[in-house]
């Protein structure tokens, strides 16, 4: 059950960010899925400092996980376009 959790959030969050950073035409809902989830380990990293820690889910680690699928697909915009739009 744990997985599905995973994958469902991760897609919302992934779909969320890429809405924000005006990338939703070029994703499918797979990548939406790894951008989210990658995204979360990066927003645990930002604001943990560097610890990551099993958290349930919350308003706290959905926001946090939102802020770090944007900077994700910022810094892939920024290496593909060399532009963040």
């Amino acid at each position: 059950m744990g997985l599905i959790l995973w994958l469902v959030i991760g897609g919302v969050v992934g779909w969320l960010a890429s809405i924000l950073m005006r990338t939703d035409a070029q994703q499918g809902i797979l990548l939406n899925i790894v951008v989210g989830i990658v995204g979360a380990f990066i927003g645990g990293l930002i604001f943990t400092g560097g610890s990551i820690n099993n958290q349930p889910l919350t308003i706290y680690t959905f926001l946090v996980s939102l802020v770090g699928a944007v900077v994700l697909l910022a810094i892939v915009n920024l290496v593909r376009r060399g532009s963040v739009r």
